[in-house]
C-alpha cells in the first residue's frame, strides 16, 4: 500500500511524466524533463534504477505518440521498419555496455554535433518545410541500416538528443518534413527504448510502483501532444526543435564545464 511520503513522490513524478510525454510526442526531448526528475525526486535510489525507470514510462508514451501520428501520416514503412531494427539491436549492444564507455569523451563530439544541427537548420530557411521524399534505392537503405545502428547504439550509451538527431537525418537525408520526420524518429525511439528493457528489466532496474503510474500519465501527455504538433504541421515542429536543440546544448554545455 502506497504511504504518504511515497505519494509525495509519486504525484510530482506524474506531473512530470505528463509533461515529457507531450514534449516527446511533438518533437522529442521528453527525457530532459523525464530523467532530472526522477534524479530530483528520487535522490537515493540508484541512478541505474532510475534511468530503467525512465525507460519503461517513456516507452508507452513514445509507442502511443507513435500510433497516432502512423494514424494520420503516411511514411515509408520499409525505410523505417529496417532503420528501427538495426537501432534495436544496436540500442541493446549499447545498453550492456554503457559501464565501459567514459561519458567524458561523449559530451564535447555530441556538443559540437548538436551546434552543428541547429546552426544548419537556422541557416536553410526551408530544411524540413516540405516533404519531398527521397526515391528509395539501394543506397537509402544502407543510410537506413546505418543511422539505426549508429543512433541505436548512443541512446543505449548515452541518450540525450536521440530524438533530435534522427528528425535532422531522416530530413537531411530522405526528404521528410518535420511531422513526418518526427513520427518517424518515434518508430525509431520505440525500438531503441524496447531493446534498453531487455537489459534494465531482467537486471531488477525498475522501480514499477513509481514506472507504472508514470506511463499512464507519459501515454496521457503523448496523445494531447501529438494532436499539437499534427495540428501545427511541419511548422510548429520546427520551431519546437530549434528551442529543444537549443536546450540540449545549454545543458550538455552547463554538464561538461560544470
Amino acid at each position: 500500500m502506497t504511504d504518504l511520503f511515497s505519494l509525495h513522490e509519486l504525484l510530482p513524478l506524474v506531473m512530470i511524466a505528463f509533461t515529457a510525454g507531450l514534449i516527446d510526442a511533438a518533437v522529442g526531448g521528453g527525457g530532459l524533463v523525464q530523467v532530472p526528475g526522477l534524479f530530483v525526486v528520487l535522490p537515493n535510489a540508484l541512478p541505474a534504477a532510475l534511468l530503467g525507470t525512465n525507460k519503461f514510462a517513456s516507452v508507452f508514451g513514445t509507442a502511443t505518440a507513435c500510433w497516432r501520428y502512423g494514424r494520420k501520416i503516411s511514411l515509408p514503412w520499409k525505410l523505417v521498419l529496417s532503420t528501427a531494427a538495426t537501432a534495436f539491436v544496436f540500442a541493446f549492444l549499447g545498453a550492456t555496455v554503457v559501464s565501459y564507455v567514459p561519458k567524458q569523451w561523449m559530451r564535447p563530439t555530441v556538443l559540437v554535433l548538436l551546434i552543428g544541427i541547429l546552426a544548419y537548420t537556422l541557416h536553410k530557411k526551408d530544411f524540413g518545410a516540405l516533404h519531398a521524399p527521397a526515391e528509395i534505392g539501394r543506397k537509402q537503405r544502407f543510410i537506413a541500416l546505418a543511422i539505426g545502428g549508429a543512433i541505436g547504439f548512443y541512446d543505449g550509451v548515452f541518450g540525450p538528443g536521440t530524438g533530435s538527431f534522427l528528425i535532422f537525418l531522416f530530413i537531411r537525408f530522405f526528404g521528410f518534413d518535420f511531422l513526418r520526420a518526427s513520427s518517424a524518429a518515434k518508430v525509431v525511439n520505440v525500438a531503441t527504448n524496447l531493446a534498453t528493457l531487455l537489459f534494465f528489466i531482467p537486471a531488477g532496474l525498475v522501480l514499477y510502483h513509481y514506472s507504472i503510474p508514470m506511463a499512464v500519465a507519459n501515454i496521457t501527455g503523448a496523445v494531447v501532444g501529438a494532436k499539437l504538433a499534427m495540428r501545427g504541421g511541419a511548422r510548429l515542429i520546427r520551431r519546437l526543435f530549434v528551442v529543444l536543440v537549443t536546450i540540449l546544448i545549454g545543458k550538455i554545455a552547463f554538464d561538461m564545464f560544470r
